[in-house]
């Protein structure tokens, strides 16, 4: 059963705009912190972004602060990366992710414990 369903990658030109989703499904399944990696062929999966579901807080990673903005609807259980000013090394199959418990927004791959099948992001022209 898929936990973390991520929808909304294509393809966007150098400098275009595109926001992905990822909703969290089952209905007891309701994590306080969700969060983006990326990833490309050959390299290790990459922190994007992390919020916390109901409290306020939000981490990023340098490579896309201010340009990248993630968003949560905790009543629908519902994250969204807002992804502007995209450059081609934003390139990537971009992961949802979810630990079992706790409220620490981590931007290391092994503290969280849920994780999406991914969605891809190309930045091309």
């Amino acid at each position: 059963q898929d936990r973390l369903i991520e929808s909304g990658g294509g393809l966007v030109p150098p400098g275009g705009s595109l926001t992905i989703s990822c909703a969290a499904s089952g209905g007891t399944f309701n994590p306080a912190v969700m969060a983006w990696f990326r990833q490309t062929p050959g390299k290790e999966r990459e922190f994007v972004a992390a919020i916390a579901m109901f409290n306020e807080g939000a981490l990023y990673a340098d490579s896309v602060r201010g340009r990248f903005t993630i968003i949560r609807d905790k009543t629908q259980k519902l994250m969204y990366l807002q992804m502007n000013y995209l450059k081609v090394d934003d390139t990537a199959v971009y992961y949802c992710a979810a630990p079992s418990f706790g409220t620490h927004m981590s931007d290391r791959p092994m503290q969280y414990d849920y994780w999406g099948r991914g969605t891809r992001v190309t930045v091309s022209s």
